[in-house]
């Protein structure tokens, strides 16, 4: 299939929604925290906290419409919760731009009364659609999310996660489903900014302290 992520996004509207994912998400400690997958990792990313906030719904929406605006797809969604706000601004934001995308969301297991439907929304059997996903780590959830929308008649053309921890996920969903990972950032984007961040705070520190060891006559 043609690779439909044609032009890049800005290059300073990209810099600065990573910045605020930083700034929101990104948290770093030497002990180390217990991801949901149960690896212990030093790098904690709550996306959450910057997906669900006023300042970067309009940047997440932005970087999605500059990788699906030249898709044929009709819809947008994945595995509920951490897709959910994702896929909203990112379905608002191409609908501004005069692409129009329906949202689906893919429940974590069937509705226990009802339609019993795993899979909320009005997008209909024989739609072209892509999943998005706020993290990928080991890939599990997003693959059940793609192998749900197949089951409903779902035409996959790209799994396109906010951030890839590059720890193995992406290269799982494309074995499990078949479907091209096409991710937004990547660890490395995180660590590089990190390192830099951590470069300047450093400096400041040495600043500060040979202004306190300057000799006062």
């Amino acid at each position: 299939m043609e690779d439909f992520s044609h032009q890049i996004m800005e290059e300073d509207y990209k810099k600065d929604l990573l910045h605020t994912l930083y700034s929101n998400s990104f948290k770093y400690s030497e002990e180390g925290f217990t991801l949901s997958s149960g690896k212990k990792s030093n790098v904690y990313i709550d996306v959450k906290k910057t997906a669900l906030s006023a300042v970067a719904m309009e940047p997440i929406g932005y970087a999605y419409f500059q990788k699906l605006k030249l898709a044929p797809i009709d819809a947008i969604g994945g595995m509920t919760l951490g897709a959910d706000p994702i896929a909203y601004a990112a379905a608002f934001m191409c609908t501004l731009r005069g692409k129009y995308l329906d949202v689906f969301i893919v429940r974590k297991e069937p509705k226990g009364h009802g339609t019993q439907a795993a899979i909320e929304g009005k997008v209909q059997s024989g739609a072209n659609v892509v999943i998005v996903e706020d993290v990928v780590t080991t890939g599990a959830s997003t693959i059940k999310a793609v192998n749900r929308a197949k089951e409903a008649g779902f035409n996959v053309l790209r799994v396109i996660p906010l951030i890839d921890r590059e720890e193995g996920g992406a290269e799982a969903i494309e074995k499990e489903t078949g479907v091209k990972v096409d991710p937004i950032f990547t660890m490395t984007d995180l660590m590089e900014l990190h390192k830099k961040q951590m470069e300047e705070q450093d400096k400041e520190k040495k600043k500060e302290q040979a202004a306190k060891d300057k000799p006062v006559f």
